[in-house]
C-alpha cells in the first residue's frame, strides 16, 4: 500500500467457523487484508474458497469466529444489530448474482427504493435516481420492469440501485455468472468506470476469469486462506 493510500476496510486475523450437525468447516481461516479507498479489488476463487463468506465479513452481514473487521476506523463487533443496519445502509451498497430486483416495481422504482428506506426528500430521490439511471444508460428503460429487460439490463439497475445512496464500498458477489461473456465484460466495465467516476471502492468476488483480468488488484482464496495478493499493471 501507498502511504498516500487510506485503508477503508482492514481484517485483521479473521477466521469463521460453521457447524454442519456434529462436523465444524473453516470457511476463513487467519485472513488478514487492507483495502484501500477507490479500489478495484477482485476475490477470485473455485466455488466452495470462502470468497462469499470473506464479503459477509466485509458486508456486516456475518461476524467472525475470531479476528476483528475494521471499517473506516470501526471494529464493526462494537455495534449493535440496530447499528450495524444503519452501518450497512449509509456505507454499504450490494450487487448480487440473481439481480435481487423487486419484479413488481419498474427500474426507476427499484433505483429509487433504497432512497425511500432512508427517508430521502423526493425531490432528491427523483434527481439522484435519474442521474444513476442515465450513468449506467437506462434511462430510456427507467419505466421498464425486470420482466422486460435483458439480463445485461437489470444487472445495470443493480448497480445504479447500489450505488444511489453514494456507499463508500459495493461489494459484488459473482456478478457476472448469469450473463453472457460480453455482457460481462460490458458489466465490468461499467462497474470500472464508476469507480472512477465516484470514486467509490469495489470489491468483487467471482471464479470468472474475464473479471479477474479486469482487476486493479486481485486476491485469490483457497481453501479458506489467501494464496495472492497481487497489484495488476494497468495496460499501456
Amino acid at each position: 500500500m501507498k502511504m498516500s493510500e487510506e485503508i477503508l476496510v482492514e481484517l485483521r486475523s479473521v477466521s469463521r467457523q460453521y457447524k454442519l450437525g456434529k462436523t465444524v468447516v473453516n470457511a476463513l481461516e487467519g485472513v488478514s487484508l487492507e483495502i484501500v479507498r477507490s479500489d478495484f479489488l477482485i476475490v477470485a476463487g473455485p466455488s466452495g474458497s470462502g470468497k462469499s463468506t470473506l464479503l459477509n465479513l466485509i458486508g456486516c452481514i456475518d461476524q467472525p469466529t475470531a479476528g476483528s473487521v475494521i471499517f473506516d476506523s470501526t471494529d464493526v463487533a462494537t455495534l449493535s444489530d440496530r447499528e450495524l443496519s444503519a452501518f450497512r445502509a449509509h456505507k454499504l451498497g450490494f450487487i448480487f448474482e440473481s439481480f435481487n430486483l423487486v419484479p413488481v416495481l419498474n427500474a426507476h422504482e427499484n433505483v429509487d427504493y433504497p432512497l425511500r428506506l432512508r427517508n430521502v426528500p423526493a425531490a432528491e430521490r427523483q434527481s439522484r435516481t435519474e442521474a444513476m439511471l442515465e450513468a449506467v444508460g437506462l434511462q430510456d428503460q427507467a419505466l421498464h420492469r425486470p420482466g422486460e429487460l435483458s439480463g445485461g439490463q437489470r444487472q445495470r439497475v443493480a448497480i445504479a440501485r447500489a450505488l444511489v445512496t453514494h456507499p463508500e464500498l459495493v461489494l459484488a458477489d459473482e456478478p457476472t455468472a448469469n450473463l453472457d461473456t460480453r455482457t460481462g465484460e460490458t458489466i465490468i466495465d461499467l462497474m470500472k468506470e464508476m469507480r472512477d467516476r465516484l470514486g467509490t471502492t469495489f470489491v468483487i468476488a467471482t471464479h470468472d476469469p474475464m473479471v479477474a483480468e479486469r482487476a486493479r488488484r486481485r486476491v485469490e482464496i483457497r481453501d479458506g486462506r489467501i494464496s495472492n495478493d497481487s497489484l495488476i499493471p494497468s495496460p499501456r
